[in-house]
């Protein structure tokens, strides 16, 4: 299949308070009750996730043998957070494609528009790599988003340690509704070359936010304006998860990084902070 063959992929959703409580409740398992209606910032990516599977279906059906998506790097900006009840357009454009040796790599950008718009109150940009994808052209860039903001001077570091259980990922896997199986289930996550079932990219970054929330922005997630990572190993359970934040001198850039005993699982971190209402 072409790039010009593939139609621009829409999807529109109506977003749930229910729907907005368990997501922000799975990723904050742990952690004190979140305010009421408040949606996670992440929960955006929750959105995209359907759009972006289906569009790559799609680019790699043709495809002789079996493809698998690495998900490589993720960036989101944001204007507010999703509102219980609202009605989403979801809309997708692949960005590039560039043939590598493991397969092709692809940058995907999706913009979220809500009933305020027309002007999306979201863009994510998802970058991923489509192992033993062959037959896809190179096109476009795959440069990723716009570069994360700088931080001015350096506050002090703050360092929160989680073990994510079983348990805690099957949560959050079906509070987001990505149940693919090397989540859920050990054999096929040993078919896919894990040890055992890993948490999902999305869930560890999901957990970074709400942690930078409650410490720098005073547990509103409506001062998050952007975020940004990369991923570089997956995160077992039961394993201590080492969460640094970084914030600069006025707490709104905080960088972060993501750890197991076995290496990074999350690097080049970064969220952006609002200042708070009426403030400075």
């Amino acid at each position: 299949m072409t790039l010009l063959s593939l139609p621009t992929p829409v999807r529109t959703v109506t977003v749930t308070e229910p729907e907005i409580t368990d997501y922000r409740g799975a990723a904050r398992r742990g952690l004190p009750a979140a305010r009421p209606g408040q949606a996670s910032p992440v929960h955006t990516f929750v959105l995209a996730h359907t759009v972006a599977e289906q569009t790559v279906a799609e680019l790699t059906a043709a495809e002789p043998g079996p493809v698998s998506v690495v998900h490589l790097g993720q960036d989101i900006r944001t204007q507010r957070p999703v509102r219980p009840g609202e009605q989403v357009t979801v809309r997708l454009d692949v960005l590039g494609i560039r043939k590598e040796p493991r397969g092709a790599r692809i940058a995907l950008r999706v913009r979220l528009i809500g009933e305020d718009g027309p002007e999306p109150f979201a863009e994510l940009v998802i970058s991923a790599l489509l192992v033993g994808a062959t037959l896809l052209e190179p096109f476009g860039d795959i440069a990723g988003g716009p570069a994360a903001p700088a931080p001015v001077g350096a506050g002090e570091p703050q360092t929160a340690v989680h073990a994510l259980t079983t348990d805690w990922i099957s949560t959050y896997a079906h509070a987001s509704g990505d149940l693919n199986p090397i989540h859920l289930d050990a054999d096929a996550a040993r078919g896919a070359g894990f040890e055992t079932v890993i948490a999902h990219g999305m869930s560890v970054v999901a957990l970074a936010v709400e942690e930078a929330v409650d410490r720098f922005a005073g547990g509103d997630s409506a001062r998050v304006r952007g975020l940004g990572c990369r991923f570089s190993a997956p995160v077992p359970p039961d394993i201590p998860l080492e969460i640094t934040l970084q914030p600069d001198t006025a707490a709104t850039v905080v960088r972060f990084t993501c750890k197991t005993p076995k290496g990074a699982a999350v690097k080049s971190g970064w969220i952006e902070l609002a200042p708070p209402a009426g403030g400075a």
